[in-house]
């Protein structure tokens, strides 16, 4: 495992659009050993791949109830709205209001290989959201209510 390099601010790679997996191979693996490491090594709740550079469709997540990796994650389904402060690994001193469902699902894959379904409510939906966001060029500042 290894710790990556957080990419920040007007970096172009936090921009574009994450391709989709198509095959969990050693090198995702790893990958995703190495993004939950520099996670918490950076003391954030989550870390999208773009974040270190990797246009991969892969985010992991931990707000302090144990590690939850999302290979190709898409919400397909929402619920209710909240209005908090959010921050992000890419853009350090930064916060703003940022509007969220209140109740997500998330479809994706795990580290198998497996579809998985996960919800999540309150700061675990704004997590998967904010870090989903990333994976199709979407910062937080893009949503914050006051921008």
């Amino acid at each position: 495992m290894a710790i990556r390099i957080i990419r920040k601010d007007d970096d172009p790679v936090l921009r574009k659009t994450s391709k989709v997996v198509d095959k969990i191979n050693d090198k995702v693996i790893t990958l995703l050993d190495d993004m939950a490491e520099t996670m918490y090594d950076a003391e954030g709740v989550g870390l999208a791949a773009p974040q270190i550079g990797i246009l991969k469709r892969i985010v992991v997540v931990d707000i302090g109830e144990g590690l939850i990796e999302l290979i190709n994650p898409e919400i397909i389904h929402k619920e209710g709205s909240e209005c908090d402060s959010e921050g992000c690994l890419s853009l350090p001193g930064v916060a703003e209001e940022v509007v969220r469902p209140a109740k997500v699902k998330v479809k994706a894959l795990n580290r198998k290989g497996e579809e998985i379904t996960i919800e999540g409510e309150g700061f675990l939906a704004r997590a998967f959201c904010h870090e989903i966001d990333h994976l199709n060029g979407i910062l937080f500042i893009d949503r914050a209510e006051n921008k």
